[in-house]
């Protein structure tokens, strides 16, 4: 098959022309950072700008990682544990909650595992807060003309059958993105010059709008994204690390909420209130009612069509653990994952990064 000429986008939005550029994977990655470090000029060193008792939480997106933030707060767990939510903007990708947190103008930021190791490769004070989701929670979906393999098929079968295709992700050097450079990988390809990635945002109504007008020919995106697609009848789940079609990712740390020490050091009361929340809330969506979790997922994922809905209560609670802890095993996951895609360089130990509270079954 033909390579594609054009592999990876710069686009905003889809309709935006898509920009020819050929950027290797660990080139990006620099630039990515590159961006980080020229956004927070100056400030490296600032912390919280919040009064006492308040803490700003900015968030890539309301993705099924970040559900247990939204319990917390309808259950009014933040309250009653003792902090106050401040600001809670939804940022899009990893590199601004990032940038955010670097700024001062939030304390946390929940974000997937690779935000959280892009930080602490230029900020050696970056930390962990809390374990929100357990496995890759990210779905290739593809169109319903798609050809060349079936979900069913052998996994290299239906990576290989991604080979020339336009994929959609929500940007460059995001958990999307990583997903897809680690397929190919597996296969001996290059996302970077066997694919053309189209960068959609976070939303994922833009995401299903380009798969059902054929922008793309595939998506790579969070979940549920194949739920919506399913229930629109506009693609189907063709890949999915979570449901274990790839062997290495069956459990490892993925989606998260990270600071810095500084945030720590200056904000203890805070974030340790902001822990017991969050760990109340994963305990109440394992053990509450079904039909209280699909109507609280209903508010959440506004406009979200109610047949996507019936299966993201037992799937959540295959992925969201009930404690906020690290797993050493899934951290590890995480690392050997990452070294492998080559978007993060100088990963940190598990020593560094997972405050000590947080290690859960570390030996």
């Amino acid at each position: 098959m033909t390579r594609a000429r054009a592999p990876r986008s710069r686009t905003a939005a889809p309709r935006v022309p898509i920009l020819r550029t050929r950027p290797r994977p660990a080139a990006l990655s620099v630039l990515i950072l590159a961006t980080l470090l020229l956004a927070v000029t100056g400030c490296a060193q600032r912390s919280s700008t919040t009064p006492p008792g308040v803490l700003n939480v900015g968030q890539i997106s309301n993705s099924l990682a970040f559900f247990p933030l939204f319990v917390a707060e309808q259950k009014g767990y933040f309250a009653e544990e003792g902090v106050k939510l401040g600001e809670r903007p939804r940022l899009g990708t990893g590199a601004k909650v990032a940038a955010a947190l670097k700024s001062g103008s939030i304390d946390l930021g929940a974000g997937v595992m690779t935000d959280a190791l892009n930080l602490a490769r230029i900020d050696d004070k970056g930390r962990l807060v809390a374990n929100l989701v357990d496995r890759y929670y990210v779905d290739v979906v593809v169109g319903a003309s798609f050809t060349g393999a079936t979900p069913s098929d052998p996994l290299d079968q239906r990576i290989r059958a991604l080979r020339g295709k336009k994929i959609g992700i929500t940007g460059p050097g995001s958990g999307t993105e990583a997903l897809v450079t680690y397929l190919f990988a597996k296969t001996g390809m290059n996302s970077a010059t066997d694919s053309e990635l189209v960068n959609l945002g976070s939303t994922a109504a833009a995401a299903l709008g380009a798969l059902k007008a054929g922008r793309v020919d595939a998506l790579a995106f969070f979940q549920p994204i194949a739920q919506q697609a399913t229930a629109a009848g506009i693609g189907v789940r063709f890949i999915s690390p979570a449901a274990g079609d790839v062997p290495g990712l069956e459990r490892t740390s993925h989606g998260v909420v990270f600071t810095t020490q500084r945030i720590i050091d200056k904000k203890p009361e805070e974030v340790a209130a902001f822990q017991n929340a969050l760990g109340r809330a994963q305990r109440f969506i394992h053990q509450a009612d079904t039909a209280e979790i699909i109507r609280l997922l209903g508010v959440y994922l506004k406009g979200i069509d109610p047949k996507a809905l019936t299966e993201l209560p037992a799937l959540m609670r295959s992925e969201i653990p009930e404690s906020i802890g690290f797993p050493r095993s899934s951290f590890d996951a995480a690392i050997a994952f990452h070294r492998t895609t080559g978007l993060v360089k100088h990963l940190p130990s598990y020593e560094q990064i997972v405050p000590p509270a947080l290690r859960a079954n570390a030996t």
